[in-house]
């Protein structure tokens, strides 16, 4: 009898992973793949929406080298959360390299906002703050910078989404734009508590409502592999959520009051409450996960670079050849 697995991908930061998960929560199949970092000027970052995902075509190929082992029986999607692509609705074709959650580029737009006073409204709805970190502002630096775009989201001509919006559109061969509630609720206009995009938060950043995926729940059908150049087809997708909260789910935290630290490009804290709670000290309030049409929630904090600290100690300071050497240092030993 064949071995029963989903088939992952994790799209993160720094690369992508595609997996075969048995039913015992073990990977007994995994390939990888990074992608380009780009820095266009300093404090911005992004990615390439079309080499990602060249690379999730190639990593599936890979692991259908040993499909016939395994009964194949979804694909689910984790991914990097607050990064945003834009894209052509009817070529398919981004618009832009994708803005990465890393990216600076709107720190004063947002600081104007905070100033005009309008962080209680987006915090008393989506649990978090204004800040760059967040999806909102990248989507109007690229609404503003870029000629005609503005017209062409009022048209609904194109695509706006995070990165798990992007490869379900590709996946699905363009029949599908969604995405989950946990990555919905990263954006700044998703209200956390009814559920829905909000239409005051839409006002306020200026976001057509129909650029935006549809909204569904993190164990939901989102549909299937229909892209022709890719194996798997017809394999439906289920089980989409953002990275850090499908930590907290791995590292099942059912219970209130326990918690993961994520430790990647950036660190994610984690605590599940179940309900809701006001987050203080920089805390944020952040949605769970969706199951079954219901909503749980966490409190999170937020570190923007951990891994990528290493990283720039080792190729740009030089203080370290290896990352495996940071430890012994920050131990002094």
């Amino acid at each position: 009898m064949k071995e029963r697995v989903i088939l992952t991908i994790d799209q993160s930061t720094s690369g992508t992973k595609a997996m075969f998960v048995n039913e015992n929560g073990e990977i007994v199949q995994k390939a990888s793949k990074g992608h380009k970092q780009i820095y266009p000027r300093e404090g911005w970052v992004e990615h390439d929406p079309l080499e990602i995902y060249e690379n999730v075509k190639e990593l599936l190929g890979t692991l259908s080298n040993n499909e016939k082992d395994y009964e194949v029986e979804a694909l689910s999607i984790t991914n990097q959360r607050e990064t945003i692509v834009v894209w052509d609705k009817l070529s398919g074709q981004p618009v832009h390299n994708a803005i990465v959650w890393q990216c600076r580029r709107t720190t004063e737009m947002c600081k104007d906002m905070v100033d005009k006073g309008y962080n209680s409204l987006v915090h008393d709805r989506t649990g978090l703050k204004i800040d760059p970190y967040f999806s909102a502002s990248k989507i109007i630096w690229m609404l503003e910078n870029i000629p005609g775009l503005k017209q062409k989201a009022e048209n609904g001509d194109i695509l706006i989404g995070t990165m798990d919006s992007w490869l379900i559109w590709k996946l699905t061969n363009g029949k599908v734009h969604a995405t989950d509630m946990t990555n919905a609720s990263r954006t700044l206009l998703f209200n956390i508590y009814t559920l829905s995009w909000d239409t005051n938060l839409l006002d306020l950043f200026d976001v057509p409502h129909i650029t935006l995926p549809e909204v569904l729940n993190s164990d939901d059908i989102f549909g299937e592999i229909e892209d022709p150049e890719l194996p798997f087809h017809k394999l439906p997708i289920s089980g989409v959520i953002g990275d850090s909260q499908g930590a907290l789910f791995g590292q099942r935290c059912f219970e209130s009051g326990m918690s993961k630290a994520t430790y990647g490009t950036g660190t994610s804290v984690l605590v599940y409450t179940e309900k809701p709670v006001q987050g203080q000290a920089g805390l944020v309030t952040s949605l769970a996960w969706g199951l079954g049409g219901k909503a749980y929630y966490a409190i999170e904090g937020i570190i923007n670079s951990a891994g990528d600290t290493i990283k720039w100690m080792v190729e740009e300071l030089e203080l370290i050849d290896l990352v495996s050497e940071a430890e012994a240092l920050g131990e002094g030993t």
